[in-house]
């Protein structure tokens, strides 16, 4: 029993976040703040920890996604302005076709996000598919629940993500063969979770659907005729700028591994050019010129822009921070430690077992990274022993860790912000993808260990 309270709390602390959001409209950022406080209470930590728990949660979150989430906006908004994401999605539309359209959305989502986290990508994307979906009048999340399929696959499967990788470190598996494995359980559960789970979601909130898509400023800002728009290359160029930053450093840090050279300024200096928050302002920058500057747009006009495009993803800041603060607390307050102390002693398969206390971590912390990182720690001792694929433990390991996604994680809020979704819709949708691509992940994984 006295594993199980923590547990307990965990879902309580929910369902009064749900209360207070749902059933009485307190704003959600305040009611995540209070229910970590309660939460913390009672858990039992120490009250002079409590605020010092809250604030490095809120503070922590905000610190990795502050500046790429204001950058992005930026980008994705002088892009738009000016015309580029049109540009891009009528481009994309006359190539694919509208009826193909979803899968072109995919495939460049997932080649995006081997590149990118899940939140550069994000942002990068958002404007492009509003555009999309506004061209050809169809609803936002028609492309926005692929989109997030293909990079919330990538991010959670693939090196060189820092939680596949990392986990591949701990399991000590060859980050090669977790890359070749991974390709091959990402695509069909990219397929499965992105244009069919988006059919079932269609039935289940089909008010969510009925909405062709509104981001505000976050948006694409106004149609403007063809020839006013920039060229697909430029706008691409623009737009995927950070990408290719990101993955000329990749190549590079590869190399230096291939050819075992030693660290030198170079290798220091693309280090620091392909961590996203520099290669979002150096792309930044380009923009002001692409979509400003050689346009002969004021760059008064553009810094109206630039303001308006944060002034929009303020409250969804604090939000997220919110969501890191209740994340904080629950880690803080011992909760991993009942989940690990509720397997001791298991006798099931590695690769089953890593996904289910990877998963439980999940639900119980909100944070895919920490319950992913410690389930390896958990489950190491557990493999002794076994000849299981290590491979395909970091693959099982990933899957469990995305698994139902809801609101102790930051995530949940991103999505549920971005696409003005009602906290029903975003259950509904986000939380059941998530679920969808851990249960696919897992059961790919498992049919694939019959093989290799």
């Amino acid at each position: 029993m006295e594993n199980i309270m923590p547990l307990i709390i965990v879902a309580l602390a929910v369902v009064l976040l749900l209360l207070l959001i749902m059933k009485w409209n307190l704003n959600t950022f305040i009611s995540l703040i209070i229910v970590s406080f309660l939460t913390a209470l009672a858990l039992g930590m120490p009250l002079g920890d409590i605020v010092e728990s809250i604030e490095g949660g809120l503070g922590g979150t905000l610190g990795d996604i502050a500046l790429i989430f204001g950058f992005g906006a930026i980008l994705g908004k002088l892009v738009a302005d000016a015309g580029g994401a049109q540009r891009i999605a009528l481009t994309l539309i006359h190539k694919f076709g509208e009826k193909r359209i979803q899968w072109a959305v995919v495939i460049a989502s997932f080649i995006i996000g081997v590149a990118l986290f899940f939140e550069v990508g994000l942002v990068l994307l958002i404007p492009i598919i509003y555009q999309i979906a506004k061209e050809i009048k169809i609803p936002l999340l028609y492309l926005g629940l692929p989109m997030t399929a293909a990079l919330s696959v990538t991010h959670g499967f693939l090196p060189p993500h820092p939680g596949p990788t990392v986990i591949a470190q701990q399991y000590g598996a060859n980050i090669g063969m977790v890359l070749i494995y991974g390709i091959i359980i990402a695509i069909p559960t990219v397929i499965l979770a992105g244009p069919l789970f988006t059919k079932v979601a269609k039935k289940i909130v089909p008010e969510a659907f009925s909405k062709v898509g509104d981001l505000g400023s976050l948006g694409g800002g106004k149609s403007l005729p063809k020839e006013e728009t920039p060229s697909f290359a430029v706008s691409a160029l623009t737009a995927l700028f950070p990408v290719i930053l990101m993955a000329i450093t990749t190549v590079v840090d590869l190399l230096q591994d291939i050819g075992n050279v030693s660290d030198n300024i170079f290798f220091e200096i693309m280090r620091m050019i392909g961590q996203p928050t520099t290669a979002l302002l150096i792309s930044l920058l380009l923009a002001i010129y692409t979509m400003g500057i050689a346009r002969k747009i004021p760059m008064k006009q553009l810094m109206a822009s630039a303001e308006e495009s944060v002034r929009a993803i303020g409250m969804m800041l604090l939000i997220i921070g919110g969501g890191g603060a209740l994340k904080q607390v629950l880690i803080d307050g011992g909760v991993g430690d009942s989940v690990a102390a509720l397997f001791d002693g298991t006798s099931m398969s590695p690769i089953f077992l890593a996904w289910l206390i990877a998963a439980i971590l999940r639900i119980a912390l909100g944070s895919a990274t920490v319950a992913a990182l410690t389930t390896a720690g958990m489950v190491i001792p557990l493999m002794e022993g076994t000849d299981v694929n290590l491979a395909l433990m970091v693959l099982a390991t990933g899957a469990g860790s995305l698994i139902a996604s809801h609101v102790n994680d930051t995530g949940f809020w991103i999505f549920k912000e971005y696409f003005n979704l009602s906290m029903k819709e975003t259950f509904a949708t986000w939380t059941l993808l998530e679920t969808v691509i851990s249960v696919a992940g897992l059961v790919f994984t498992l049919a694939l260990s019959l093989i290799v």
